[in-house]
């Protein structure tokens, strides 16, 4: 018997199959009440579980670290046990929520910290970046989610622009682009998403993932230029404006 064989053919109590889950099993009784776990096979008083449950504890833990609720993974399973392919499923979800922003974090202590913003750096200051997502203070450790954003923070306030406005202005770029990827997202699910069959078949979810990874920087090209004309317009009428007081011809 192949070593394949003997551990699909291995059976397990549930102290020993939450130890090959590296599960409590205080979780795995959880996921039996949630009917997340097949019911095991029951030998007089004794329950048994077989290689099955443990692929499927692996499949949740999997998931959950993926950031799916428990209830997104009740979906999943049920639509395993009614014979479709959960990896397809998976494959999918995974190649259209890949991440679009660069996140590498990078650590600084404090004074690291204090040594760019100065006296910039108040309580309120850091209270701020942190609710906005920007940092994550660990101890006397500062953790830095986005690091272009700080390099070009640390540039702006270094030319005169203070870092509390930064902050403020921080507020309005995430509402504003929040709205641009709804439109976005809304168009794609309109479009790509709104004609596949259904269920849809593992060569639309292969063709829709395709074409969304295709269309990533086609988007950040649309949204760049967008911004790019956009500068170009106010620069234009700011300067217009301030001609008059550049030259010494504003008589207000």
């Amino acid at each position: 018997m192949s070593e394949r064989s003997a551990q699909a053919e291995r059976e397990y109590r549930i102290e020993e199959l939450a130890e090959a889950a590296g599960v409590p099993v205080r979780t795995l009784r959880y996921y039996q009440e949630r009917r997340l776990l097949p019911p095991p096979k029951r030998r007089g008083r004794v329950a048994v579980y077989s290689h099955r449950h443990l692929q499927r504890l692996r499949l949740i833990s999997e998931l959950l670290d993926r950031g799916y609720r428990l209830d997104g993974i009740e979906e999943l399973l049920t639509a395993w046990e009614q014979g479709r392919d959960v990896g397809e499923l998976l494959g999918f979800q995974w190649a259209v929520t890949a991440p679009w922003s660069r996140r590498t974090e990078t650590e600084m202590t404090m004074e690291e910290l204090e040594e760019l913003f100065g006296d910039q750096l108040t309580p309120d200051v850091l209270d701020e970046a942190v609710e906005l997502g920007y940092i994550e203070i660990r101890g006397d450790r500062i953790v830095h989610r986005v690091p272009r954003l700080m390099e070009a923070t640390a540039a702006l306030v270094a030319e005169g622009i203070p870092l509390a406005e930064l902050l403020a202005l921080s507020w309005e770029l995430e509402a504003a682009f929040d709205r641009i990827a709804y439109t976005f997202v809304r168009l794609a699910r309109r479009h790509l998403i709104g004609r596949m069959s259904q269920p849809p078949t593992p060569e639309e979810l292969a063709r829709v993932a395709e074409a969304v990874e295709r269309l990533r920087p086609v988007t950040r090209t649309v949204a760049d230029e967008h911004f790019a004309r956009a500068m170009d317009r106010r620069i234009r009428k700011e300067f217009a404006q301030l001609a008059p007081r550049l030259t010494g011809t504003d008589r207000s």
